[in-house]
């Protein structure tokens, strides 16, 4: 049984990206896997990160208990819209956020660049646009799937992550 961390990066509620991520953590318990869902739409946190990382931002609740899942999942689902090339504010704060103890601990260490916080865990990225998938790739070079897999996911030690891109 692996545990399943999901994560919809998407404002709103009651989107394709909800629907999305309620039907892969249905499929995932049927599976007899540990999934659970975030949905930052209803989460409480401040997305903005005050002080870069400077100084140690206190994790709200919500994100106090998406840390300690992320930290202890096998497996990392993000799935989120295409918005101007990029995914939503939102997420990219979340992922900061969620982050930044973990970076701000390693400052002026012997592990400082030492990337794997969260080795041996596997991340599938679904992405949503309302465009054919060859215009993104051509137009956009990928680059949200490329921020996410090399600056974001293999800098934390998360390797192989598989993509799903999903127009409508």
């Amino acid at each position: 049984m692996s545990k399943i961390m999901i994560v919809v990066g998407h404002p709103q509620r009651t989107t394709f990206c909800e629907a999305l991520g309620r039907a892969y953590a249905k499929g995932a318990a049927s599976g007899g896997h540990d999934a659970k869902l975030f949905l930052l739409s209803e989460m409480s946190f401040d997305a903005i990160l005050r002080d870069g990382y400077r100084k140690e931002q206190p994790l709200e609740s919500d994100l106090r208990v998406a840390y300690e899942t992320l930290a202890a999942c096998d497996h990392l689902v993000l799935i989120f819209p295409l918005w101007c090339g990029d995914m939503p504010a939102i997420l990219k704060g979340f992922i900061e956020r969620i982050l930044q103890p973990d970076l701000i601990a390693r400052q002026s260490t012997e592990s400082e660049m030492n990337w794997n916080i969260f080795a041996n865990k596997s991340a599938r990225i679904v992405m949503t646009m309302g465009m054919p998938v060859s215009i993104y790739r051509w137009w956009y070079r990928g680059h949200a799937l490329k921020l996410l897999t090399r600056n974001i996911l293999h800098f934390i030690g998360i390797e192989g992550a598989t993509f799903e891109q999903m127009t409508h």
